[in-house]
C-alpha cells in the first residue's frame, strides 16, 4: 500500500492505496469512530490480489490529525477528491460502524458512483431513531468524561471485541489518544450522524454484516429494522462483536469475497 497526503482547509488526511488497474473495480475500506485504517489490515490482505483497495484515516483520527471542523458532509467532500485524484469513478464502499454512516453519507450524494455498500456493524439511515436514542446520542461526550483514560481505553477494546486480537487491536488504535480527545471524537462523530441523518433508499447492491456478539446500543435492533424494511437479510458474523472485521476476519472476508465476486 502507498501513503499518500491530501491536504485540507480543516487538516491533513492520510490515506492508502494499492498500485490503480483501471481493470479492476476499487474498494474504498472506511473504519469506525475513534478507530483508523489498520482495523482493516486483515481484509486489505484479502482484497488487494482482485481489487483496488483504499484505507484512509478519517479526518480527525489516526494520523489525519490534528483536524478541524469535522462533519460527515466534509468527510464526503475529502473521499471524493481522494477518488478523483486516483481517477476512480466507481466504488463499492465498506464501511464499520460510523464508516458505514460516511458511507452512506457519500452515497446520498453520490449514488452513481457507488456500485455496492457493505455495512459491518453500522446502523442505518433514516427514521429509526427515537427522541430518547437521539437524546442519549448527544450525550456521549459527557459520559464518557468520569473515566479514566485507562479505564476508558479498556472498556472500549472490551465493548468492540471479544476476542484478544480484537481487543488488542483496539487498544492500539486508541493509544495514541488523550482523554479528552477521545470523549470528544465520540461526542462529535454521533452528534455529526444526527445533523447529517436523513431518509435513504439505497439504490446499489447492499450487504449487512453484524457480530452475533455486538452488544454496542441498538445496533442489533436498528438492523433487524433495516433488514425488514429493505428485504435483506443480515448476515450474522459468529464469535464477533463490534469490531467483527477483526473478530472474526476469515468469515467477514468471504462475506465479502462472496459480495464482491456477484456484483
Amino acid at each position: 500500500m502507498q501513503q499518500a497526503i491530501l491536504e485540507c482547509k480543516n487538516g491533513s488526511v492520510y490515506y492508502w492505496y494499492t498500485n490503480i488497474d483501471f481493470a479492476r473495480r476499487t474498494v474504498f475500506l472506511l473504519h469506525g469512530l475513534t478507530a483508523n485504517h489498520a482495523m482493516f489490515d486483515k481484509q486489505i490482505e484479502f482484497l488487494s490480489d482482485k481489487y483496488n483497495v483504499i484505507a484512509w484515516d478519517a479526518p480527525a483520527h489516526g494520523k489525519s490529525r490534528p483536524y478541524s471542523n469535522f462533519s460527515y458532509e466534509d468527510a464526503v467532500v475529502v473521499m471524493l477528491q481522494i477518488l478523483n485524484k486516483l481517477q476512480i469513478k466507481e466504488v463499492v464502499l465498506i464501511g464499520q460502524s460510523i464508516g458505514g454512516f460516511i458511507a452512506q453519507s457519500f452515497i446520498s450524494r453520490y449514488p452513481e458512483m457507488v456500485i455496492g455498500f457493505v455495512s459491518i456493524d453500522s446502523t442505518p439511515f433514516g427514521n429509526y431513531y427515537s427522541k430518547s436514542d437521539i437524546w442519549w446520542l448527544k450525550q456521549i461526550e459527557w459520559i464518557c468524561k468520569p473515566f479514566s483514560e485507562k479505564m476508558l481505553k479498556a472498556s472500549m477494546a472490551r465493548q468492540n471485541a471479544v476476542t484478544k486480537a480484537g481487543r488488542d487491536n483496539m487498544l492500539e488504535m486508541v493509544s495514541d489518544y488523550e482523554k479528552a480527545e477521545l470523549c470528544h471524537l465520540m461526542g462529535i462523530g454521533y452528534a455529526g450522524f444526527l445533523e447529517d441523518n436523513r431518509e435513504l433508499q439505497i439504490p446499489c447492491p447492499l450487504l449487512i454484516l453484524v457480530g452475533e456478539k455486538d452488544n454496542t446500543g441498538k445496533v442489533k435492533q436498528y438492523n433487524k429494522e433495516w433488514s425488514k424494511r429493505t428485504d435483506i437479510k443480515i448476515t450474522w458474523i459468529p464469535n464477533a462483536a463490534h469490531n467483527s472485521n477483526v473478530d472474526n476476519p476469515n468469515f467477514v472476508n468471504y462475506c465479502i469475497g462472496e459480495f464482491l465476486a456477484n456484483l
